[in-house]
């Protein structure tokens, strides 16, 4: 935990102590009572926070979940089941997971409106269910009496901000693992996270299980609340408000999910003063989050971007004010090594054929990249290179042919499975997801936790901005040697580099070549390098292969390969080429 997310920390704490000592002491009963209202919807919109705001999910349900809670607690405390409140709650809570990960299902398949449109389903007959058929203790009115010592209102508010703060701790741990970090970048790239030996299907069905899990738990702190409940508690119309209030504000941060929660408890209030309709509050709420979309960012993320880009752009002015001549001595041309001549392959693929339809987009494709070596993969537009690498690393499936890693059959897994198997790959444009630092970044792509020695290793080697910095302020150049850098981070055995130097000046694509040709020798990573800068193949690689239309037309030693008439007649267009 670094020192912003220690003062974070602690001033988190420090608000909540103050709190529960000073407002149930200072507000009157009806405020406290409207207080409890907004600590237990911030609770709700910490699991909007999970789905919604860390992984872009537009889910339309989590009321629903928030009904099975305090359906449970409701139901357990009619059967005067043993364990107390405490006990039902979390049950409450758990028993909205299970429902939660059938609802994440189809997120394994579809994503966007659609998505949408199958948990706004969901809450629609979620409400169906829940007027016909009242809560447990409606008709016999059995109320549910609150836990000692929260019994009174300005208790149950501290028992809430207790559950409130124990949850966003939690939270925020698990933001700083793999599997949060993970949620990120599937915001941003399902591809890129697969990329990296996320397994997107896993990582989803977490999130729906988590954020299930908390709406759950609000549901039963709001059984607590009101002894009883009735379904327009938990309307569909709710959780199409708190959707928009989550796009608006950003529950994911803890300062959000209680804006949000304050709006949520305290808008009907407002609406009643005022003497405007209720569905006012949820057309402002919705303009909100149309303006929020727009700029892609919530309020709560604009505000501690622009902090901690303040903050990051002292670095980045520091580490530009020492570069002037680092890397001068890069600028000379490095030879590329020669293929040693007792290596092992560590990448082979035989015979690799892709067909779309009726098109062949690769015809019985051969290639070897051996151990220690960097190999080129050249061609014209449209030859079949990223066709290549993505059948290679499981993006495209179906193909015939055979792929090996280190003398172990690749065909049939995914690309998460390649990737973990030792087979990583960048592609063409970068999807970084910018609330990212770079250290985060690298800690995704190597899969574990990297030491910031080893961190900083990785940036310096490839030329990145110090780790602290955000990747949202970095430009599209150096997003790309971030890429590499998280595919190098993994220590895999082949890397495959979709146009690493795309985006580069001369000088900086001739700097990138040399650390490339040196990466084999530093980190024991093989690579197959795809690239239309000749210059830097010729710097790189001591072999490459060249496809034309699919097919192989040359393959050997770099200087032979580039001299070879069908090469250059395939690059210049000058006639056409048989396959070899």
């Amino acid at each position: 935990m670094n020192l912003v997310d220690k003062r974070g920390l602690g001033a988190g704490l420090g608000a909540a102590v103050l709190a529960c000592v000073l407002l149930p002491a200072v507000l009157p009963p009806y405020w406290i009572y409207l207080a409890i209202s907004a600590v237990i919807s911030a609770v709700i919109m910490q699991s909007y926070g999970v789905i919604v705001g860390r992984v872009g999910v537009m889910s339309l349900c989590q009321m629903s979940f928030a009904a099975i809670g305090a359906w449970v607690v409701l139901r357990l405390n009619v059967a005067g089941a043993p364990g107390g409140f405490f006990v039902w709650l979390v049950l409450g809570g758990l028993a909205a997971v299970p429902v939660g990960v059938a609802i994440g299902l189809p997120a394994l398949r579809i994503r966007g409106v659609n998505l949408a449109v199958v948990t706004f389903g969901f809450a629609v007959s979620a409400d169906i269910v829940w007027n016909a058929n009242p809560f447990p203790g409606a008709k016999e009115l059995t109320m549910l009496d609150r836990p000692a010592p929260f019994t009174t209102d300005g208790g149950y508010f501290v028992f809430a901000m207790i559950v409130f703060t124990v949850i966003a701790v939690v939270l925020s741990v698990i933001g700083r693992t793999r599997l949060g970090l993970s949620w990120y970048e599937l915001r941003h790239s399902e591809r890129s996270a697969a990329a990296h030996g996320i397994s997107v299907a896993r990582s989803k069905l977490a999130a729906f299980a988590i954020s299930a899990f908390i709406a759950g738990i609000g549901g039963g702190l709001l059984a607590g609340q009101l002894s009883l409940v009735v379904p327009s508690n938990f309307a569909m119309g709710q959780s199409l408000a708190l959707f928009a209030v989550a796009i608006m504000i950003g529950p994911h941060h803890p300062e959000g999910a209680v804006l949000g929660g304050i709006f949520g408890a305290v808008m009907p209030t407002i609406m009643e003063k005022v003497s405007l309709p209720q569905d006012f509050g949820g057309v402002l709420f919705g303009a909100g989050a149309l303006l929020a979309l727009r700029s892609g960012l919530s309020q709560t993320d604009l505000t501690r971007m622009r902090k901690r880009e303040k903050d990051a752009r002292k670095l980045l002015e520091k580490a530009a004010a020492g570069e002037d001549g680092q890397d001068r001595a890069s600028l000379s041309v490095v030879e590329p090594a020669p293929r040693p001549a007792d290596a092992e392959p560590r990448l082979a693929v035989s015979g690799l054929t892709v067909r779309f339809g009726e098109v062949v987009a690769l015809d019985a494709v051969d290639l070897t990249v051996p151990e220690g070596s960097v190999v080129g993969l050249i061609g014209p537009n449209g030859a079949g290179k990223s066709t290549f690498i993505s059948a290679v690393t499981g993006f495209v499936s179906g193909y015939q042919g055979t792929v090996e890693l280190g003398g172990r059959r690749l065909d049939g897994l995914g690309p998460s499975v390649r990737a973990t198997r030792g087979l990583r790959r960048t592609f063409q444009t970068t999807a970084i997801a910018p609330e990212l630092t770079q250290y985060e970044y690298l800690a995704i792509g190597a899969g574990r936790r990297l030491s910031r020695a080893e961190a900083d290793e990785l940036l310096e080697f490839f030329g990145c901005p110090p780790g602290q910095v955000p990747v949202s302020i970095v430009d599209a150049g150096t997003r790309r040697l971030l890429d590499v850098a998280a595919a190098i981070a993994a220590r895999p055995a082949v890397a495959l580099l979709d146009e690493p130097a795309a985006g580069q000046s001369a000088a900086e694509s001739l700097r990138l070549g040399n650390r490339l040709a040196r990466v084999p020798e530093t980190f024991g990573t093989s690579i197959l390098l795809v690239e239309h800068d000749m210059e830097l193949v010729q710097a790189t690689c001591a072999e490459v292969t060249v496809l034309d239309f699919g097919h192989v037309i040359a393959s050997g030693p770099t200087g032979q390969v580039l001299a070879d008439p069908a090469v250059r007649a395939a690059y210049l267009g000058a006639a056409d080429v048989p396959a070899s």
